[in-house]
């Protein structure tokens, strides 16, 4: 089994519009994806959530939350404003593996960036991962942004994720400008270059706006997600 994890370099840079890509990608491979949302902060008003957001564009029909939370805060401010208790490490792990026993991936969305606190004994993403890693592969994408501060958010993210073991992290830039500025070209050139990582793409500006038929369509040029290994018989 697969587990990819999608965090950010921030709040708000597209994790779950490349998480709704790479469900389309992958299942583009021939691929049967889910997705967890472990925390999902910010509920609109009519009940939308990331989940259904990435179902919608990406096409999956297997995606659940472990908790939804109306107020756009961190986590555990926002329980703490319902009045609604956290759901701990272990429940997310077993959702995950549950999702894992019929999916070849597994789409774990993180809410802001990789340290935001997920329940009340302070674990985070990275602490998610490592307790999934026990029983699936686990790898992380970083989404980052294209412009000024970027290298700096970007290389912070990746150096925690060295220091607690995950060293092969893959970089998507969330929103590409259809005119680059300079420093953003600049920075994109740095991010596809950069040493012990892998660049697997960008996803244009206003991609969010796109039919749901379309966003799957064009998915699978933004991202270079390579085809599964197929055996002989």
């Amino acid at each position: 089994m697969n587990v990819i994890f999608i965090t950010g370099t921030d709040t708000d840079v597209g994790k779950t519009l490349t998480t709704a890509a790479l469900a389309a990608a992958l299942s583009a491979t021939g691929s049967s994806v889910a997705m967890y949302k472990p925390t999902q902060s910010g509920v609109a008003a009519d009940g939308h959530g990331d989940t259904d957001e990435v179902m919608r564009l990406g096409g999956i029909d297997a995606a659940c939350d472990g908790i939804r939370l109306d107020e756009a805060m961190a986590p555990r401010a926002a329980a703490a404003r319902a009045g609604q208790a956290l759901p701990d490490l272990a429940h997310h792990v077993d959702r995950i593996a549950e999702l894992a026993a019929s999916h070849d991936h597994v789409l774990v969305e993180g809410a802001g960036g990789l340290l935001v606190e997920l329940d009340n004994q302070r674990h985070t993403l990275v602490d998610l991962a490592g307790a999934a890693m026990r029983t699936a592969n686990t790898q992380f994408v970083v989404v980052c942004r294209s412009g000024l501060g970027t290298l700096n958010h970007t290389g912070l993210t990746l150096e925690v994720l060295r220091y607690r073991g995950f060293s092969d992290a893959a970089l998507v830039i969330g929103s590409w400008p259809a005119v680059p500025s300079e420093v953003e070209s600049s920075n994109r050139a740095y991010l596809e270059d950069l040493m012990g990582t892998r660049f697997l793409g960008a996803l244009p500006a206003g991609a969010a706006a796109l039919q749901p038929a379309a966003f799957r369509a064009l998915a699978p040029g933004w991202l270079k997600i390579p085809a599964p290994a197929r055996g002989d018989g």
